[in-house]
């Protein structure tokens, strides 16, 4: 886990970000403006100029995020991969925005139950595949070994079992001995209780509404057409910055002394 200033300042810098993309501000030219604008006191000035300097080479942000594991977590840097894949349907202005409010409970008085429950509502909602999401929550600091294990094997309960009656098993208002170490109160216990059998948004609902859990921002329905000119800017951009490349190497060579960062 980060000090509370960090992730002070990924709420402003996800939340800023999200916010320059939305009114198509090219993405480089946005993470070189936030570059001055983040406290300088923390980390995350270093992070953003990786990310710049990725984004620059392929257009993607997700890579200088995956070679951050100290400073991002393996989820973070999952969300925004599925952002960023060719012809998917999630949006990247919803995935930043996961993280604002992922980062802003962090910044609070985080637990494990909150932190769990706030990223596997994440990948229902916006289906972003459950193997590989929740090998992505399992690598989370937070969570130690017991909760591994437990994370890892949901994958092959899930569909089987009811989510509720999961969550319900190993709480502390479970009247039965447990197959495993208990990772649940008696009070989410008690809502998980009263939602098996319904659909588990309902529970997700109910954590939120009782215990202050954060909630998921939603994905807006829109229609095809409307959606298409954002992705045609972004499609449009990753093209410019291949064809950069490609003029240069035709000229005689890549210029790498705009990646490199100016020492201060």
């Amino acid at each position: 886990m980060l000090d509370r200033d960090e992730y002070v300042e990924q709420v402003f810098f996800f939340s800023a970000f999200r916010e320059r993309v939305e009114t198509d501000v090219p993405a480089q030219d946005a993470l070189a403006v936030l570059r001055t604008e983040v406290l300088a006191a923390t980390k995350l000035p270093m992070a953003i100029d990786v990310m710049l300097i990725e984004v620059r080479h392929s257009g993607l942000i997700s890579p200088a995020m995956s070679q951050l594991k100290h400073y991002f977590t393996p989820f973070q840097t999952y969300v925004i991969q599925k952002s960023e894949e060719p012809g998917g349907k999630f949006d990247f202005r919803v995935a930043l925005q996961i993280l604002e409010n992922e980062a802003k409970y962090r910044s609070e008085s985080p637990t494990p139950q909150g932190l769990f429950f706030y990223e596997f509502e994440a990948l229902c909602r916006n289906k972003l595949g459950y193997e590989d999401g929740l090998a992505a929550i399992s690598h989370d600091p937070v969570f130690d070994e017991s909760w591994r294990n437990w994370i890892l094997s949901l994958h092959d309960d899930l569909g089987a079992i009811d989510f509720a009656e999961m969550i319900f098993q190993r709480s502390e208002f479970c009247v039965q001995k447990p197959t495993g170490p208990l990772l649940f109160s008696e009070r989410e216990g008690r809502i998980a209780h009263a939602t098996i059998g319904r659909d588990p948004t309902y529970l997700f609902s109910a954590l939120s509404r009782h215990l202050s859990y954060p909630e998921v921002p939603r994905q807006k329905r829109v229609v095809e057409e409307e959606n298409l000119i954002p992705q045609l800017k972004r499609r449009i951009e990753l093209l410019e910055n291949r064809l950069i490349l490609l003029e240069e190497e035709l000229r005689g060579g890549i210029n790498l002394n705009r990646y490199y960062v100016k020492d201060e």
